[in-house]
């Protein structure tokens, strides 16, 4: 599980990222496979989508070579929980337009799993902001979005197949999202973005950051893609410019008119006077002490609030973590196509961390997870009754063959 920032960048330390990267340059993170596998799984997509009342045409969003699928064409007509009329995804209508190669965009995933609220925590801890996550699922040969820049910083994590990223050396200037820069062109992107810088190829457990502004455009490699984008706000000046809004309620000056204009000089002068008064107020109040405080206040504790429920323990009658320890983990293949080799009287089969040395049952075991993204202990059982599963997993996750997932 990933815990703070340190752990999401390792190898690059923070202090490398903040020296070199932040606000300032992409950055690309090469990361072994099994480091984002209890971040988000085929398994954990499945059953998030199945909670099909939370999601919505808003939430849940189809896009097939860059045009965005409208709500009519994947969604039913339904009743929400509190007779409400509402457009929810309809399974059979997004599993229709997958086939045809759309895109899948899962938004507001940030705080639905504790591996996704893991990484959320990870970069709201070290102060970069609020981080809000988007799951993007895609498919080869189907580019999901063109040339574009994101208001916010972003923060890839590539847990399932493999994304070809563009990035170009445009970066817009701290754009913000305003109509007046989500307006733009698709022609004014492309002209702006400038030259290829470079092409990032992103594999499972790799990370990319990219400031807020940079143009960049992604394609999906592999048969299948999924990787989730955090994307994190830090607060603004124009934050400040919010805060002084209220705190001028209490300044007599401010609440004035100002002087009525009549075309003449006097008068245009009286309000040029008028104006350079409330800008020498304006810098007082940000050297107020008080104002000051707050202003610190806002930027440390900016972030979104979520967790922090353990109701049994509310009641000292245990932990959640008790309640919850039979939810079994599932196990991320990271050798994909390996298969045990006979050696003599038994079977072989190599990983990253070494060998390991199976009987022909288990060689037969091995081979049927072996050829599956994900396996649990308990199909493993039932594929296999007459071994050991967890003995057999473990030995296979030590030999760096399988990583714990979601």
């Amino acid at each position: 599980m990933i815990e703070d920032l340190a752990a999401l960048l390792a190898p690059v330390t923070p202090e490398k990222f903040f020296a070199e990267h932040h606000d300032k340059a992409p950055l690309h993170v090469r990361g072994n496979p099994g480091k984002f596998a209890q971040v988000l799984s085929w398994r954990q997509i499945n059953r998030l989508l199945d909670m099909s009342h939370i999601w919505t045409s808003t939430s849940l969003k189809l896009v097939l070579d860059s045009q965005a699928i409208s709500a009519e064409q994947f969604c039913s007509r339904a009743t929400s929980r509190d007779n409400a009329a509402v457009m929810q995804p309809d399974a059979k209508l997004v599993q229709g337009w997958i086939a045809k190669g759309a895109s899948v965009v899962m938004n507001d995933v940030d705080s639905l799993t504790p591996g996704l609220a893991g990484i959320s925590a990870a970069l709201e801890g070290a102060g970069l902001g609020k981080a809000q996550a988007n799951v993007y699922i895609s498919w080869q040969s189907h580019k999901a979005f063109h040339t574009h820049y994101d208001t916010h910083d972003v923060w890839a994590v590539q847990v399932e197949g493999e994304k070809s990223w563009n990035i170009w050396e445009g970066r817009a200037e701290y754009p913000i999202p305003h109509p007046a820069f989500r307006g733009q062109p698709q022609s004014h992107h492309d002209q702006a973005r400038g030259k290829l810088r470079g092409t990032v190829h992103m594999k499972p457990g790799d990370l990319l950051y990219l400031p807020r502004g940079w143009y960049h455009d992604a394609l999906a490699e592999a048969p299948s893609s999924v990787h989730v984008a955090y994307g994190v706000h830090a607060p603004l000046g124009m934050d400040l410019m919010n805060m002084l809004a209220e705190r001028v309620l209490y300044d007599a000056e401010f609440r004035k008119p100002l002087p009525r204009q009549d075309g003449s000089a006097a008068a245009q002068f009286a309000l040029t006077q008028r104006a350079g008064l409330l800008g020498q107020r304006l810098q007082e109040l940000c050297r107020d002490p008080k104002v000051m405080q707050v202003l610190a206040q806002f930027v440390a504790n900016y972030r979104f609030s979520r967790g922090g429920y353990d109701i049994l323990a509310a009641r000292g009658l245990a932990t959640t973590a008790a309640a919850t320890a039979g939810d079994a983990p599932g196990w991320r293949i990271l050798a994909p196509g390996a298969k045990p080799v006979r050696r003599g009287a038994d079977w072989v089969v190599k990983g990253a961390q070494g060998a390991v040395t199976v009987s022909p049952p288990e060689a037969e075991a091995t081979a049927w997870l072996l050829a599956r993204p994900e396996v649990t202990q308990a199909e493993l059982s039932a594929q296999a009754p007459g071994i050991d599963a967890a003995a057999l997993l473990a030995r296979l996750e030590a030999a760096g063959l399988l990583a714990r997932a979601a």
